[in-house]
């Protein structure tokens, strides 16, 4: 993958979290029970476009993502350098 597709309508914000065990979390303990499967992902943006945001502490202090709008999304899909990795995946499309 090179790009996130655009959010859903019942989603205006994109959050990319910083810390791989928070990506776990959520995979697993939320996007599963949620939704059947989740998926971590690793990618890297480019500073300078990150600098435009805020790190936010969503609950504890290892909780940490920026909030990226919807409409910014394809913004900061051009801001990825090189391609989206999924490095985990549980639920039911982690066993095909």
């Amino acid at each position: 993958m090179q790009e996130f597709p655009p959010r859903l309508p019942d989603q205006p914000i994109f959050y990319p979290v910083l810390s791989e065990a928070y990506a776990i979390q959520i995979a697993r303990d939320w996007n599963v029970p949620a939704s059947g499967a989740g998926f971590v992902t690793r990618f890297e943006v480019q500073t300078t476009y990150l600098e435009r945001y805020r790190v936010e502490q969503a609950g504890s202090r290892a909780h940490l993502e920026y909030w990226i709008p919807a409409e910014n999304l394809r913004e900061f899909n051009q801001a990825i350098v090189g391609k989206i990795e999924v490095t985990a995946a549980f639920g039911r499309e982690a066993t095909g």
